[in-house]
């Protein structure tokens, strides 16, 4: 019964810890698709500053 039971939990366990992992892969990615986004337009108005 007792084995069962922790069968169960370690299936539910590895289900959510892929689940995380798909999420942190997702966000990372999209954090650094926006930096790059982010520093180029910096980079391209440089130009424009006028000290």
């Amino acid at each position: 019964m007792d084995d069962e039971k922790t069968f169960k939990l370690l299936g539910r366990a590895g289900a959510i810890d892929i689940a995380f992992g798909v999420i942190s892969i997702v966000a990372g990615i999209a954090a650094g698709v926006i930096l790059i986004v982010s520093g180029a337009k910096l980079l391209g108005s440089k130009s424009k500053i006028i000290f």
